[in-house]
This record gives structure tokens, C-alpha cells and sequence, in this order.
């Protein structure tokens, strides 16, 4: 049987929380053994020295933007598919914001048939979140059920919902579904037009403030609405320290929900967007320090149960504007492992286990899947990674279509070697 042996490998399995080295063989899309390393070499068998490699689980993505259908000029589904697989994410959940809105089982028909068409190609799976609102407009819920009877991972509309009202009737509905429900906490009446966190910094650059509390008294009030209804919830995005507190109380008094922020608040604050690059604006904005921080805390500990990409392209004409004028959102599915692997793995913040437990087995728990293990008789869904090979971020690394990064042009520790879908 012809296979390969990877040898000298440095396997990481998020799930049992082990980290060794052993030559590993795989077979017909398995994981067939794992063993100390030897000298024997099995016949008809590729060999592939690994040493100083990692080998773990794919990676998945609790949440990022795909153009296609509507915005082909930023991203296609083929696109977005190979710079996940460059990045190390076999599994992606693609939010509902397209043209037409994934608010209807023949919307959501489309993102199907493509997947279906791939079926021989190398290529991600695709999860699609259904609306939670028509049109994403926040004033009429979806036909909820018929989402999740269509293959909806869950309902998200990926922008803050306004009508608790509404809300609250859409958690009681929801429930019986058993699907994840994400939410975005923003209270706009309190954040206006706010674009960059509110402090001394944002006063220093002449930027309007976010205050903080526009997202944590949101915060505040869903966690009121999930104690009265005790739905389980996903909060999405979460960029400030008191969101950490608030979200650490509640999981204290055993309320449902899980969370995640998404990868660059964890590395950048608002002394980057002192600098006015049009790719630093995001929503909610990149935090203060304190913020930083605390979200970088929060996720060691599992109170933030997982780091998401949000990858969100746009084109070179999109975003070359003025910064208050940009789009908010920036790519990051080819970016997101070797940044974060070399900022807390490699300084030893985090152990390598911790990272690839909130990239990987975490966001899979959000979404209801069962979490990929790098152990024998598994599928070999898995990503071989090389934490020291330098790449520089330009047209022709990058495998996406657009390339709104506050990287770009610069040159970066860390490189996907290959992925096994299985």
C-alpha cells in the first residue's frame, strides 16, 4: 500500500493536549501510525524528513467573508479555498453577507453546489452561517428552521443586532434548533461614529472614539437576555478587557455561551492606527493596550475560547482612501498562524498546544463539529507547518485575491507546508 512516512515530526494534538516527536504514517487518507522515530523505511512509502516541522490538526475558521456570489472582484470561492489551505484552515464558516444575503435555503443552495462541484478537488470544507435577519437588516427574523434544515452551520448576521425585541424572540425560536448562534455586541447609539477606540490616542490622532462601552454594555445586555432564556450564544469579536471580565462572570454563573475575538487585536492596539493605514481599520476597532492585554490573557486561560480570522477582503481601490473612509476589515487566513505562532509560541507566552487549541479543536466546539485529533485511525485532515521558514507578504505569496494587510510587503516567520484533507 503506497502511503507517506513523516519523519521526525513534531505532532500536536490539541484535544488530548500531547506534544512529541514521532514518525508518522498515513495511508488512503488516514493517520495508519505513530511511532518513535526509526531508521526502517517501509516499502513503496515517500519519505519526508520533518524534523523541526509541525504536524497537527487543520485549523478552522469560525468566521470570515467570502465575495463570491456578488463581490467576485475581492474574493471567489476558488480564491478564498486556496489561501485557507495555504494558511492551514481545512474548515472555514463563511458569513451571510453576499449578494444576494444567505437569508433563504436557495442562497444558501449556492455556496452547496459549489462544494458539491469540488468534491474532487483539493479544497476546504465551506460551512455557511444563515442570517438571523432578512437582508441583514436587523427587522425581520429568517426562516429559521428552514435554514437549519438546508445545512446552515448556524444563524449569524455579522453586524450588531439593535432590536432586543427582536433578538430576544430570535433566542427563544432558535433554541430547539440546536445551532450555534453568533452575535456581535455594539451599542450603536453609544459607539456613533466612532472608528478608533476611545482614549488618549485617539485623541493624539484627531480620530473619532468608540468608547468600550459600546461594546461591553451590549455585552451586558445579551448575557441578561441569554440568563432569561438560556439560549447558548457565541459572541464574536470580542476587543475590549471589560468584555473579558464580563464574559469570565458569566461563564462563573454558568450561563451558555462561548466566545472569541478575532486574531489582530490580539497583536496590534491603537498605537498602530496611529500610523492611518486604511488596512488597520476594523470593526470594533483595534483596542487600547489594557485591551490587548486582557484579550491575550483571556485566551491562555479559555475565557476566550477562540481566536477567529474574520478574514474580510476588499479591493486596492476600496481601501485606498483616507482611513475613515475605509471599508473595515482585512485579510488574514494566510497570515493568521505564522503571526501568532511566532509572537506567543516562539517567545513562549503561549505553549504550541494552547495556539493550536484555540485555531482548531475550540472553534470547532463553537460550531457544533466534532474536534479533528492527530491520533492513529483518524482522517488525516491535518496541516504540516514550518515555524521558521520566512515568507514575504506580496502578489505572488499571497494566494487571495486582495491583499488589504498592514503586512504586506513585509517579510514573516512561518510557512504551511502542506494539508491533508483527508
Amino acid at each position: 500500500m503506497n502511503g507517506e512516512l513523516l519523519r521526525q515530526v513534531r505532532i500536536l494534538d490539541p484535544v488530548s493536549g500531547t506534544d512529541r516527536v514521532a514518525d508518522v504514517s498515513i495511508a488512503e487518507g488516514q493517520i495508519t501510525a505513530i511511532a518513535p522515530p526509526s531508521h526502517s523505511q517501509p516499502d513503496n512509502t515517500k519519505v519526508i524528513n520533518c524534523q523541526d516541522k509541525i504536524l497537527a490538526p487543520g485549523l478552522t475558521d469560525l468566521y470570515s467573508h467570502s465575495g463570491e456570489p456578488g463581490y467576485e472582484n475581492r474574493e471567489t470561492l476558488a480564491s478564498l479555498a486556496a489561501a485557507a489551505l495555504a494558511g492551514g484552515f481545512t474548515r472555514v464558516a463563511l458569513l451571510p453577507d453576499t449578494l444576494p444575503v444567505i437569508d433563504t435555503p436557495s442562497t444558501l443552495e449556492f455556496l452547496q453546489r459549489w462544494q458539491q462541484q469540488q468534491l474532487r478537488a483539493s479544497t476546504p470544507h465551506f460551512y455557511a452561517w444563515g442570517a438571523i435577519s432578512q437582508n441583514l437588516e436587523g427587522k425581520q427574523m429568517t426562516e429559521l428552521a428552514e435554514l437549519a434544515q438546508r445545512g446552515a452551520i448556524g444563524f449569524a448576521d455579522g453586524y450588531p443586532l439593535q432590536n432586543w425585541g427582536l433578538l430576544r424572540r430570535f433566542l427563544e425560536y432558535a433554541a430547539p434548533l440546536k445551532k450555534p448562534i453568533a452575535l456581535v455586541a455594539t451599542n450603536k447609539q453609544l459607539k456613533g461614529n466612532g472608528i478608533m477606540r476611545e482614549g488618549q490616542l485617539s485623541v493624539r490622532a484627531g480620530l473619532a472614539g468608540d468608547p468600550a462601552v459600546s461594546e461591553t454594555a451590549a455585552i451586558a445586555s445579551l448575557l441578561e437576555i441569554v440568563a432569561a432564556t438560556g439560549t447558548l450564544i457565541h459572541l464574536m469579536r470580542i476587543s475590549t478587557a471589560r468584555g473579558v471580565e464580563l464574559i469570565a462572570e458569566a461563564k462563573e454563573r454558568g450561563l451558555p455561551l462561548t466566545a472569541s475575538t478575532s486574531w489582530m487585536y490580539l497583536l496590534l492596539d491603537t498605537e498602530a492606527v496611529c500610523s492611518y493605514d486604511p488596512h488597520l481599520r476594523l470593526e470594533p476597532p483595534l483596542g487600547n493596550i489594557e485591551d490587548r492585554k486582557a484579550l491575550i490573557q483571556g485566551v491562555k486561560t479559555g475565557v476566550i475560547d477562540a481566536i477567529a480570522v474574520d478574514h474580510a477582503p476588499y479591493t486596492y481601490e476600496e481601501k485606498t482612501v483616507a482611513f475613515a473612509e475605509a471599508p473595515p476589515g482585512a485579510i488574514g487566513l494566510e497570515l493568521a498562524l505564522p503571526l501568532l505562532w511566532d509572537r506567543f509560541v516562539e517567545t513562549g507566552e503561549w505553549t504550541a498546544v494552547e495556539l493550536w487549541r484555540r485555531l482548531s479543536s475550540e472553534p470547532q466546539r463553537c460550531l457544533g463539529l466534532s474536534p479533528i485529533r492527530c491520533a492513529v485511525g483518524e482522517k488525516a485532515e491535518l496541516v504540516l507547518f514550518d515555524p521558521h521558514r520566512a515568507q514575504t507578504v506580496n502578489r505572488s505569496m499571497l494566494h487571495s485575491l486582495s491583499a488589504n494587510t498592514p503586512w504586506f510587503n513585509k517579510t514573516i516567520r512561518g510557512r504551511v507546508l502542506q494539508t491533508w484533507l483527508g
